[in-house]
């Protein structure tokens, strides 16, 4: 790892499919990675939430590799028609996936 300071916090949160690939394309360019796992609030797929520390210059690199290791997935849903006689469920796409990436400027990092 780096001994360039930390300057930005990035909070990215992804699919369980998604978090070994996104997780190594961050170890490649060096930065610390710290894996929480989380709960979707709208499907409740398991996520993870990735807190990534980042000095100035990887930013936009950290940005890409996510970018290419995760990854929009279509899945359906069985919903109930309305005035229909049988409750035969009807499939609805809904996209699923990426990742949702919060960068947050670090004012001070102290490790001890």
């Amino acid at each position: 790892m780096e001994n360039s300071p930390i300057r930005f916090l990035m909070t990215v949160i992804v699919q369980e499919q998604d978090v070994d690939l996104a997780t190594r394309a961050l170890s490649v360019l060096g930065v610390p990675v710290i894996h929480l796992a989380s709960t979707g609030g709208f499907l409740g797929r398991r996520n993870a939430t990735l807190l990534v520390g980042l000095p100035a210059d990887k930013e936009e690199e950290a940005r890409v590799a996510l970018q290419k290791s995760c990854r929009q997935r279509v899945e359906y849903l069985a919903i109930p028609m309305e005035g229909s006689p049988l409750p035969l469920p009807t499939p609805v796409p809904v996209t699923v996936g990426g990742a949702t990436v919060f960068t947050i400027p670090v004012e001070r990092f102290e490790e001890f």
